[in-house]
Order: structure tokens, then C-alpha cells, then sequence
């Protein structure tokens, strides 16, 4: 990552480099974030249609603020963030969304896998940055709360009268699709 001979006041060169190197990590998960929600919002089909579409443009519009907010405190700590699609590429540690037209139901159990991932991620950030710079903390600390949120709305779905998960049990996108297309 390329770098300015500067960062913030009261972290060293190293730490700065590495905060803006889990921010660049954060940068790129909420980038493929919000292009996979906008995936299910243009694939999303079925009886369930328009409540989940209309669910999920805000968080698009939140996760791309998100993107802004990291990139641009990396670039406060003297380093570039990239945001371009090679990035997302490079920095991911998961698969492509893969569910395509399909069901509410089908597109938000995938989804609640999804953001199992980005929270999970998020909090090994938020983790690590305790140690370093707790204003880099307190942002990811924000950003994973309304993150957890929205998940309890996707879950809010798929969840029975007993309090399980329809997906329950499923590892991939599409083993949890295909067991919410079946309850």
C-alpha cells in the first residue's frame, strides 16, 4: 500500500500502516458488501418481493457510507485506499455471492451468511485495533453494530414460531438458500 511519510499524531509509522491495513481489509469487505446486496435487490423474486427490496437499499446506502469512512481514514493515516474491483479481489477471504434470481427467502438465508462473515471479520479487526488506535476501533465498533442489526432484520425472515433458523446448520450460500426455499 503505497504511503505518505506522515501518519496520524501519536502512532508510529508501523502502526499506522498497520491500522490503515485493516481498514484496507474492512474497505474491500464492505465494497463487495454492497455490490452483493444490490445483487439480491435487482435478483430478489416471489411473493416476499418488494418488502426485501425495499429492505435493502438503505443498507446499500449505509455500507457504501461505511466504504467512505474507511477509505477515508486510511488516507488520514497517509496511506491510499483502493476501492477498485482487483482490490476487493486481492483482499478477499471468501467466495463470491452465489445465489442469482431466486426467492426473498433463498436471497436472505444466503444473506445471513454473508454477514455472518463480514461481522466475524469486522470484530478481528475491532479486536486488534483496541491495541493500537481506538479511533479506528470505535468507527469498525459503529459500523459492526448497525451490521448486527440489519442481520437481526435478515434473520427476522428466517427464523420459526421456536425461535431456529430455517438455514440452520447450512455452511454455503446455496445449501442455506436451498433449505429456506424448503420450510
Amino acid at each position: 500500500m503505497p504511503k505518505s511519510s506522515y501518519t496520524v499524531p501519536g502512532l508510529s509509522d508501523k502502526e499506522g500502516a498497520e491500522v490503515a491495513e485493516l481498514l484496507q481489509k474492512a474497505l474491500s469487505r464492505y465494497n463487495d458488501l454492497h455490490l452483493t446486496l444490490k445483487h439480491v435487490h435487482w435478483n430478489v423474486v416471489g411473493p416476499n418481493f418488494i418488502g426485501v427490496h425495499e429492505m435493502i437499499d438503505p443498507q446499500v446506502e449505509l455500507v457504501r457510507g461505511y466504504a467512505d469512512e474507511a477509505a477515508e481514514r486510511i488516507a488520514a493515516l497517509g496511506a491510499s485506499p483502493k476501492g477498485t474491483p482487483g482490490a476487493i479481489e486481492s483482499d478477499r477471504t471468501w467466495d463470491d455471492y452465489s445465489v442469482n434470481r431466486d426467492t426473498a427467502q433463498a436471497h436472505l438465508a444466503a444473506l445471513n451468511l454473508v454477514y455472518n462473515g463480514v461481522i466475524e471479520d469486522t470484530r478481528k479487526s475491532i479486536e486488534r485495533l483496541g491495541e493500537i488506535d481506538p479511533v479506528s476501533e470505535d468507527m469498525l465498533i459503529g459500523h459492526a453494530a448497525e451490521l448486527e442489526k440489519f442481520q437481526w432484520f435478515v434473520r427476522a425472515h428466517l427464523e420459526n414460531a421456536g425461535g431456529e433458523l430455517v438455514s440452520a446448520g447450512a455452511s454455503s450460500e446455496k445449501a442455506a438458500a436451498s433449505k429456506a426455499k424448503k420450510d
